[in-house]
């Protein structure tokens, strides 16, 4: 590898492109989820609490604007010379429904393409403008100098990818697509209310558009094994994207997973750390080389979090006991890609 870790990472990726820091500040654009409005479900994911993630500054009752000025307060008096990124990271930030139109409850397996309801809600009712003016409000606020928007691979378009490329003409743009398995029956289960196919197509959409596309995998989902867990590694290593955020699979309270794990914990692998070091190495070491891996664990308060226990061990902590042990195994990203 080029640089220090035994993978692409996203430090390096970054220092490469703009050759200084950059820090991405959340927001919450007051956006919702078309698997919580009804159009396609409820529930929502069987694992999904939108506070084990959201910083302090995430209020969508301030504006983006306020929002992002509070992050960069807070990051400010550590690096006081860097630029920033507003990453849209709340719900599923390219939807805007029509509240005109009553939700329909859709099942899973009518969503067989991206001409889903959503991608026909948010280009009515002037949902492209409300993308427009958001986006437009980050991109104004000083020291950002571009955009990363988390949403679901059946909610993206044309439309809204040509609005995202006019901004990619002068600002840095990453789309991140919530994939979280390649395994239809794996989404099923979980309620994600997609399928793999969707986000494939969402992918080479994006890619067809020039526009940087990332995408999220959780490891250790309910019923899947390690086999499972390298063959994700696989198929996304042939998918055109940039970036990949893995992380752990993560029982919290409040969440129907809570319920169903008291009932069931076999249902989950072992991830414990040591155990999750080990997955995530071989996971690493069969990846596409050209991914830059941009995030290995996820961080949750202490008292949400039910399984499993890394320890409170932070994200760059494991990231150091994944390099050591890759070192020591003589592994490194892309040794056994089968490109």
């Amino acid at each position: 590898m080029s640089n220090a870790l035994q993978w692409n990472d996203y430090s390096s990726y970054i220092r490469r492109t703009f050759g200084e820091r950059v820090q991405k500040i959340s927001v919450n654009a007051g956006f919702t989820c078309p698997n919580r409005d009804g159009k396609i479900s409820t529930d929502g994911c069987i694992y999904c609490t939108n506070k084990s993630f959201s910083p302090f500054y995430c209020n969508s009752d301030d504006s983006i604007a306020v929002q992002l000025q509070k992050g960069i307060d807070f990051f400010r008096p550590k690096y006081s010379a860097q630029k920033y990124l507003a990453y849209f990271q709340s719900y599923t930030n390219t939807y805007v429904p029509d509240r005109s139109e009553k939700p329909s409850l859709r099942p899973f397996d009518r969503l067989t393409s991206t001409s889903s309801a959503c991608r026909r809600e948010r280009s009515s009712g002037g949902g492209l403008d409300i993308l427009r003016k958001k986006f437009d409000e980050a991109l104004s606020v000083d020291g950002v100098i571009g955009l990363v928007v988390s949403t679901r691979p059946d909610c993206i378009d044309d439309e809204i990818l040509r609005l995202f490329a006019d901004y990619a003409a002068s600002n840095y743009v990453e789309i991140e697509y919530g994939l979280e398995s390649t395994k239809n029956s794996t989404l099923e289960f979980i309620n994600r209310g997609h399928t793999y196919e969707q986000a494939v197509e969402a992918v080479d959409l994006t890619y067809k558009y020039g526009i940087m596309c990332g995408l999220h995998l959780i490891i250790g989902l309910p019923y899947e094994t390690e086999d499972d867990f390298y063959a994700h590694a696989e198929k996304i290593s042939h998918l055109p994207i940039s970036t990949l955020k893995l992380h752990q699979m993560q029982v919290l309270r409040g969440t129907r997973l809570e319920k169903l794990y008291a009932e069931n914990p076999s249902m989950l692998a072992d991830m414990s750390l040591e155990n999750y070091v080990r997955i995530v190495s071989n996971f690493i070491d069969i990846l596409n080389p050209e991914i830059i891996v941009e995030r290995l664990t996820s961080e949750s308060p202490r008292d949400m979090l039910l399984y499993p226990d890394f320890g409170g061990r932070k994200n760059f902590e494991v990231v150091h006991i994944v390099d050591a042990y890759m070192k020591r195994n003589g592994m490194y990203q892309g040794r056994n890609y089968k490109g």
